[in-house]
C-alpha cells in the first residue's frame, strides 16, 4: 500500500508507470485485433481474385460464352469451382452485365448490381459493398472481378467471385480470447515488474517526496558554491564529480570539466598526482595558475575498498603578473611566438584576418579590427591605394563599440590615424584618443560613443606585402589598461607584418581558385535541359586544396531518351578544368551520334589516349614537357523512358545507387572496366529495369571517400542516408546527401546527380507491323493520321502524314524486314521507322530528271530534325515536329512554300 501513496516519488512513479503499460498493452490488443480482422479480409480478397482467375482462364468458357447456351455449360461448372474454390458464389456475366450463372437460379438472366465496367476494359479489380442474396448469407461482401478474353485479347464476358464478411469473419474471431487474455497476463506481469522497481526507488529515495527532495537538493547547491572555497568530489575511477565556482576559478577548469577523467583538465602534473592518488593531505601548498593553493584532501565513504575523494582549495596568496621590463618582454616574445603558430594556417583570406584578430586579442588589445580593400577580398591585385575598404574581422571586447560591424564598408577621414599609417607606411600610435581630433572627426557620433565606452588608446598598422597596402589593423586599449607605449607599437607592427604576407598568400590562392573554379563551372551544365524521361537535380563541391575533374551531363537523345554521364578527370586544378571540359564536349558530340554506351566509352577511351600522347610529346618554350593526362574515369548510361530500361556501363568509375520507391537502396552490378586513358580493353554493358518513380543516383569518389574513411564506409553512410530520403525530391535528395555524406573539408571534388525515372505513357505511344509491301503504305499512314488526331494534333496531321508516308516507303524500297512504325508523344512529335537494314540513309539534292531521291529532302524541310540511329538488330529512322507553339510547316500554306523550295533545288 505505500506504493500507492502519491507523496512519495516511488508512488507516482509507480502509478505513472501502471497507466503507461496499461495504454500500451491495450493499444498492442487493439492492434492485434485490428491486424487479424485485416489479413482475414485480405484472404478472402486473395480467395475471391483466385477463384475469378482461374475460372476465366479455364479452357471453354470462352467457347461457351460464344455458344447458343452459355448458362447451361458454365452453371454446373460455377457450382462445382465454387464448392472447390471455398468461395461463395461465382458469377459469369456477359458484357452487358446479365448473369449467365448465379447460386439461386431465380437470378439468371438478370443485370448484375456492381459496376463492371473497370473489367470491361480489361482490368481485374476487387471490390466491397453489399449485394443481393447468396447462399452463405447477406450483408458485405468482398467480391472479383476479372474479364473473360479471346485470343485477340478481346473481352467477351466477365467473371465475378465472392465470399461474405460472415465467412471472412470466422477465420480471425477464434483468436480473440488468445490476444485478450495475453493482454491481461502481461499487464499483470509489467504491474509486478513496476512494483518491484518502485519499491527499490523508495529505499533510495528514503519514502521523500518530490518537494522535499527539490528543497534538499538548493540547499546543498546554495552552500557549495556561496562558500569562497573550493571544493571537488572525485570518484573511485579518477573522474570529477563536483566542482563548485570557487574551484573552477582557482583551477581554471573548463566549463565541461564535470563528468571528465582528471588527467583530460589541463591541470599541473602536481596538482593531477595529488587528485588521482588515494592519499589524505591536510593544508598542502601547491601552485595552480600562479596562485598558492591550501589543499586538504579526504576519502568520501571512509571504511570502503574503493571510494572517491573529497578535496578542499584555499586561496593563501594573490599572486598578481610579474611586473617589470623583463617580464614584458617575455609576454611579447610569447605573443609572437603564438602569432607565428597561428597565423597562415589557412589560405582564406577573412581566416587569416580572424586568426591576426584573435591573436592580437589574447595580450596585447582589448579590441582589434581588421579592414582590408575590396580587391584583396575579391583576390584582386591590390592597387596602390587601398581603399574603399571593408572590415572583415573583430576581435577582443564586443562589449564596446568597435565604430563599424563586420561586413560593412568603412570610410576613414584623411586625417585619420588608419589613412595617415597607409601613406606613411608604417605603424602610428595615438596613446589618448580623446585628443586625437583625426580620428574624431571620421564619425562624430559613433566616436563619441566609443569614448564613452572606455576606448582611449590606439595602434595602427598597415597591412603591406611586397610594398603594396592590403589594409589596415587597429589595435585598441579599453578601460583600466594602460595606454600604449612605443615598445607596444614595435609589437603592433610585428603582429602585421606577420599577417600581411599569409593575408597576401591567401589572397593569391583566392584569385587562382576562383579562375579555375569559374572555368570549370562555365564547362559544366547551367541548366536542366528539356527533356520528358527524367525529373533531375545536381550539385557541385569543388575541393578546398584545388579544383579538380569532376564533370556530369544530361544528355536528351531521340525517342524521348536520355544519356547521363558522370566523370572524373585525375588531379586538380586548371589542367584538369580543361581537360575535362574536352571530355565534356567529346560526350556531347558522340553522343549526337547516338551510339551505343559501350562505344561511347570506348571513342572517350581513344581520346583520353591521344591527348595523353600529346601531353608527353609536347614541349613548352622552355623545352619542360606538359602535365600530363594520367587517365580519367567515366560512368555512361541511357536511359529509355518507353521501356524503363537504363543501359549503364562504367570505365573505372563508382557504380550507381538506386532507390526504389520502398526506400530499398542498392548498389547495381554493373561491370568494371579500367579507367579512360589505357586502350585496349573492352567496355562491358548492363541493363537497369527501373520502375517508374525509382531514383538513380551518380557520384564521384570525392563524395564517399576522403584521408578519414575508407570507400565502403563511405558507400554505408550512403545507404543508409538515402534509405532515410525515401520519398523525398531529388533535390532534396542531393541535398540530404551533401549535408550527410560529403565531407566537410573536401579534398576532392564532390559531384553529385540524382535523376528520378519517369515511364513514357502508354496512351502517348502507338506502334504498328508495316508489311513489305508499297501498297501497304495508305493504311499506315491513315492509321498514323488518326492517332495523331486523336491526341489533338490536328494541325501536325498532314505533315506527319508525309513524314510517314516518305520513311515508311524508303524502309520498303531499300531497307529490310520487320519493318514498324511507333509513333511518340510528348514535347514533340516523334516518329520512328525501323527496319533491319544497316544501310544508311543520305540527304541530297535530286537532279530534275531524277525519278526519287526528294524524300529524305521533304522529311528535312518539314521536321524539326531527324536523324539515324542504329539498333543490333537494325536502323531507325526518326523526325520530330515541335508541338510548342501549335505551328507546322504544312499550315496556312507553308507546305506549299517547302515545295516550291523543293522545286527550286531540284
Amino acid at each position: 500500500m505505500s506504493l500507492l501513496s502519491l507523496r512519495s516519488v516511488a508512488g507516482q512513479m509507480f502509478l505513472l508507470q501502471v497507466v503507461i503499460v496499461a495504454l500500451l498493452i491495450a493499444a498492442w490488443v487493439a492492434v492485434e485485433v485490428f491486424q487479424a480482422a485485416h489479413d482475414a479480409m485480405r484472404q478472402g480478397r486473395r480467395e475471391s481474385l483466385v477463384a475469378a482467375e482461374a475460372f476465366a482462364n479455364a479452357p471453354g468458357v470462352v467457347q461457351a460464352l460464344r455458344g447458343p447456351n452459355p448458362t447451361a455449360v458454365l452453371q454446373p461448372r460455377a457450382e462445382a469451382a465454387r464448392k472447390r474454390a471455398g468461395v461463395d458464389y461465382i458469377v459469369v456475366l456477359n458484357t452487358h452485365g446479365i448473369r449467365y450463372t448465379y447460386p439461386y437460379k431465380k437470378y439468371i438472366g438478370k443485370k448484375f448490381s456492381t459496376d463492371i465496367r473497370p473489367a470491361l476494359e480489361g482490368r481485374a479489380v476487387i471490390q466491397e459493398g453489399g449485394g443481393p442474396p447468396l447462399p452463405a448469407g447477406t450483408g458485405t461482401d468482398v467480391r472479383a472481378l476479372v474479364p473473360v478474353t479471346d485470343d485477340h485479347g478481346a473481352v467477351v464476358g466477365v467473371v465475378a467471385a465472392g465470399i461474405t464478411v460472415k465467412n471472412v469473419a470466422r477465420a480471425w474471431t477464434p483468436q480473440l480470447p488468445i490476444t485478450i487474455g495475453s493482454g491481461v497476463a502481461a499487464l499483470a506481469l509489467g504491474a509486478a515488474g513496476t512494483a518491484l522497481v518502485s519499491r527499490r526507488l523508495r529505499r533510495q529515495t528514503h519514502g521523500l517526496g518530490p518537494a522535499e527532495m527539490t528543497r534538499m537538493y538548493e540547499h546543498h547547491d546554495a552552500v557549495l558554491h556561496s562558500v569562497r572555497e573550493g571544493v571537488l568530489i572525485t570518484s573511485a575511477d579518477g573522474r570529477l564529480l563536483v566542482a563548485n565556482d570557487e574551484a573552477r576559478r582557482l583551477l581554471g577548469l573548463p566549463d565541461d570539466a564535470e563528468g571528465r577523467p582528471v588527467g583530460e583538465l589541463g591541470l599541473p602534473q602536481q596538482m593531477t598526482t595529488l587528485l588521482l592518488s588515494g592519499d589524505c593531505v591536510t593544508d598542502e601548498v601547491h601552485l595552480a595558475q600562479d596562485r598558492l593553493l591550501a589543499v586538504n584532501k579526504r576519502p568520501t565513504f571512509p571504511g570502503r575498498a574503493q571510494t572517491g575523494s573529497v578535496v578542499t582549495l584555499r586561496d593563501t596568496t594573490e599572486l598578481a603578473a610579474v611586473s617589470g621590463r623583463a617580464q614584458a618582454m617575455r609576454e611579447r616574445l610569447k605573443l609572437l611566438y603564438e602569432a607565428g603558430v597561428r597565423i597562415g594556417s589557412t589560405l582564406d583570406v577573412t581566416c587569416e584576418a580572424q586568426e591576426l584578430a584573435q591573436v592580437a586579442a589574447s595580450g596585447f588589445a582589448d579590441i582589434v579590427t581588421v579592414d582590408l580593400s575590396d580587391a584583396v577580398l575579391r583576390g584582386k591585385e591590390p592597387a596602390e591605394e587601398a581603399l574603399p575598404m571593408r572590415r572583415v574581422a573583430i576581435g577582443g571586447r564586443f562589449s564596446t563599440s568597435p565604430l563599424w560591424p563586420v561586413g560593412e564598408q568603412v570610410w576613414f577621414s584623411p586625417a585619420a590615424p588608419q589613412i595617415r599609417a597607409l601613406e606613411q607606411g608604417y605603424g602610428l600610435l595615438q596613446a589618448d584618443l580623446r585628443q586625437a581630433r583625426g580620428w574624431q572627426e571620421q564619425d562624430p557620433v559613433r566616436t563619441h560613443k566609443a569614448l564613452e565606452d572606455g576606448l582611449h588608446s590606439l595602434v595602427a598598422v598597415p597591412l603591406q606585402a611586397r610594398g603594396v597596402p592590403l589594409g589596415v589593423v587597429s589595435y585598441y586599449r579599453v578601460g583600466d589598461s594602460p595606454a600604449y607605449e612605443n615598445d607596444d607599437l614595435l609589437v603592433g607592427e610585428e603582429l602585421a607584418a606577420r599577417a600581411a604576407v599569409a593575408i597576401d598568400n591567401a589572397r593569391r590562392f583566392t584569385r587562382e581558385r576562383a579562375m579555375a573554379v569559374t572555368l570549370q563551372r562555365s564547362l559544366l551544365p547551367r541548366r536542366q535541359p528539356e527533356q520528358d524521361a527524367l525529373e533531375v537535380a545536381w550539385r557541385y563541391l569543388p575541393a578546398e586544396a584545388g579544383v579538380g575533374g569532376d564533370w556530369f551531363d544530361l544528355i536528351p537523345l531521340p525517342g524521348g531518351r536520355v544519356a547521363l554521364v558522370m566523370g572524373d578527370v585525375i588531379g586538380h586544378g586548371m589542367h584538369a578544368a580543361v581537360t575535362m571540359g574536352r571530355l565534356r564536349t567529346a560526350a556531347h558530340n558522340f553522343a549526337a551520334l547516338d551510339l551505343p554506351v559501350e562505344e561511347v566509352l570506348w571513342h572517350l577511351d581513344e581520346l583520353v589516349a591521344r591527348m595523353d600522347s600529346e601531353e608527353d610529346t609536347g614541349q613548352d618554350a622552355e623545352g619542360h614537357g606538359g602535365d600530363g593526362v594520367t587517365g580519367a574515369t567515366c560512368l555512361y548510361g541511357i536511359y529509355d523512358p518507353v521501356t524503363g530500361t537504363c543501359t549503364l556501363a562504367r570505365a573505372g568509375h563508382p557504380g550507381p545507387a538506386v532507390v526504389y520507391q520502398d526506400g530499398t537502396v542498392t548498389y547495381p552490378d554493373v561491370p568494371p572496366s579500367p579507367p579512360l586513358g589505357l586502350g585496349g580493353y573492352p567496355f562491358e554493358t548492363t541493363e537497369l529495369r527501373l520502375p517508374e518513380g525509382s531514383r538513380l543516383v551518380l557520384y564521384t569518389d570525392g563524395l564517399i571517400e576522403d584521408r578519414t574513411r575508407d570507400i565502403d564506409a563511405g558507400l554505408e553512410e550512403l545507404r543508409r542516408t538515402l534509405e532515410r530520403a525515401e520519398g523525398l525530391s531529388p533535390e532534396d535528395t542531393c541535398q540530404a546527401v551533401i549535408d550527410s555524406v560529403a565531407p566537410p573539408h573536401p579534398a576532392d571534388d564532390v559531384a553529385l546527380l540524382v535523376a528520378r525515372t519517369r515511364l513514357f505513357p502508354r496512351s502517348h505511344v502507338a506502334e504498328w507491323d508495316v508489311p513489305v509491301d508499297a501498297a501497304a503504305v495508305p493504311a499506315v499512314r491513315a492509321k498514323c493520321a488518326a492517332k495523331v488526331r486523336e491526341w489533338g494534333l490536328e494541325e501536325i496531321a498532314f505533315t506527319t502524314e508525309l513524314i510517314i508516308s516518305e520513311l515508311v516507303t524508303n524502309a520498303i524500297r531499300y531497307g529490310a524486314p520487320p519493318i514498324k512504325v511507333r509513333l511518340l508523344y510528348g514535347r514533340s512529335l516523334t516518329c520512328e521507322v525501323s527496319d533491319g537494314s544497316s544501310t544508311s540513309p543520305r540527304l541530297r539534292r535530286a537532279a530534275t530528271t531524277d525519278e526519287g531521291g526528294r524524300g529524305l529532302f521533304l522529311v528535312a524541310q518539314l521536321a524539326e530534325r531527324w536523324g539515324t540511329r542504329y539498333t543490333t538488330n537494325g536502323k531507325v529512322i526518326w523526325a520530330d515536329q515541335a508541338l510548342g507553339d501549335g505551328s507546322s510547316p504544312a499550315e496556312g500554306g507553308a507546305l506549299a512554300d517547302v515545295l516550291e523550295q523543293f522545286d527550286a533545288a531540284s
